[in-house]
């Protein structure tokens, strides 16, 4: 246990965590390890009772756990209190640097379908406590259930899962884990520490933000009728993958959109080259013509039993794999095509980031990267961050060798999105990226309130000063 000396404090150390004296805070705890063991005010000498009892027998709770909140939070134990924002490589209280544990950043996707008519009365209380806990990332809430994304401290993280499927209907997360990697680990704490605008564009998610959006889908398929609670397909996982797919009589159908097929797949896959999950319902109809007549079946009026209907209907429907990034999307897609009369239906178990995890390259039938939808932009086997950026004109990843083409301009258009931009939006992109430029987020400082000054006629003045000296 630390003994700290002639540090005027709270009756609780949580100050130590406010962003304007974290680095002044390390230094003195640094210190205290060479002063005398002689404490002047003895009452200082334990941060709080429970840190003078065996770890065994400290109590956890979740519910005062926030890393770096404000010191008007209740106390907190010494097994919350693991490290501080100041440092990649975080510090514990009460324990030598051997004995450390990193406070690790995690980024992990989720979703469940259920059935979930009340989902907005969990917006608000969700958002709260990403916000309390500093977790960041996208959440989607809708009558048919969940999907999200988020980053943060492995503990802040457990403790939002938690919260979430403390409702029995959205036990059961289907959740994939990625590693973060050093370098975004410290752009992550080193911001939490220095407290900028934005978090730049090489953390996965802003730090300091969360969006918890009400809609109608989880993901829009846009056929309400599709229901991936009363009935999806065949699960497979990544070991199993490759020999089905292998298959000459499998049709291998990526459910992805065209900007992620682009830069990677699985061999044999079709691609449906759509712009948006919503068209891949017209796609089969069209690739399998389900909805044009057959010349075998029997006219009108026959006497073809529905045991023969449906026999026919199987000899155009072939045995399918399907796959996307996570899973999500399979789902629904699996349910449409089972409601189509198709009988063999299968999909990949955690999606291509599961298959890139657990799935040595040397094995692998998957070719180039996986787009993800983070800063991120791109992974690689073993989840570790591929080599696209993202255009920030239209969303989508780019190459070297883009970003080398006449049409690319950093945060206004890229080869693929420049012939489809007026003149109009790419300048409303080049005022946006100057406003990032100059102040680190778009909007500027006053981010939509009431400017507390006029940022022009600053300029001017100091062009004045400036021109006078």
């Amino acid at each position: 246990m630390i003994s700290i000396a002639h540090v005027p404090m709270q009756p609780h150390p949580l100050l130590l965590y406010r962003r304007t004296a974290s680095v002044a805070a390390l230094k003195m705890l640094s210190s205290s390890s060479t002063t005398s063991s002689q404490n002047p005010n003895p009452s200082l000498t334990n941060f709080h009772p429970a840190m003078t009892k065996p770890s065994a027998e400290i109590p956890f709770k979740p519910q005062k756990f926030p890393l770096f909140a404000d010191s008007s939070h209740a106390l907190f134990d010494s097994q919350s209190l693991k490290c501080f924002s100041t440092s990649a490589k975080p510090i514990p209280i009460g324990e030598s640097e051997s004995e450390s544990v990193e406070c690790q950043l995690v980024v992990v996707s989720f979703y469940k379908f259920a059935d979930f008519p009340d989902h907005a009365d969990l917006r608000k209380p969700l958002k709260h406590l990403c916000e309390k806990l500093r977790v960041s990332g996208g959440i989607i809430l809708a009558p048919e259930g969940i999907n999200g994304s988020i980053c943060g401290i492995r503990n802040s993280v457990e403790e939002v899962l938690a919260f979430i499927q403390a409702d029995e209907r959205l036990k059961g997360l289907r959740r994939i884990e990625t590693p973060v990697s050093p370098e975004e680990e410290a752009i992550h704490h080193g911001h939490m520490s220095s407290s900028p605008l934005a978090a730049g564009e090489d953390a996965p998610f802003r730090w300091d933000h969360v969006r918890v959006k009400l809609k109608k889908e989880i993901v829009t398929l846009g056929m309400p009728s599709v229901s991936p609670i009363e009935r999806v397909g065949k699960y497979v996982s990544p070991k199993e993958w490759n020999e089905l797919i292998s298959d000459p009589d499998t049709v291998v159908i990526d459910v992805r959109n065209d900007y992620e097929t682009r830069i990677g797949k699985f061999k044999r896959a079709v691609d449906p080259c759509t712009t948006a999950f919503r068209e891949f319902p017209s796609w089969v109809d069209e690739q399998f013509k389900l909805n044009e007549p057959d010349d075998s079946l029997e006219p009108a009026g026959s006497t073809q039993t529905t045991e023969e209907q449906i026999e026919e209907t199987e000899k155009k429907t072939p045995r399918v794999a399907m796959y996307c990034t996570g899973g999500i999307r399979c789902e629904k897609a699996s349910s449409f095509l089972l409601s189509k009369g198709f009988q063999e239906v299968y999909h990949l178990q955690g999606g291509i980031l599961k298959y890139l995890e657990e799935v040595p390259k040397t094995e692998s039938l998957w070719e180039g990267e996986c787009f993800v939808f983070d800063k991120r932009v791109s992974v690689e086997h073993g989840l570790v961050q591929g080599t696209y950026k993202l255009c920030y004109g239209c969303k989508k990843p780019v190459s070297d060798d883009d970003m080398e083409a006449p049409e690319w301009e950093y945060g206004v258009s890229c080869p693929y999105c420049y012939s489809s931009k007026s003149e109009e939006e790419k300048e409303r992109a080049r005022a946006r990226q100057m406003q990032f430029q100059r102040w680190g987020i778009i909007g500027g400082p006053d981010k939509g309130r009431k400017p507390t000054k006029t940022w022009e006629s600053e300029d001017r003045n100091a062009k004045q000063v400036s021109s006078s000296v």
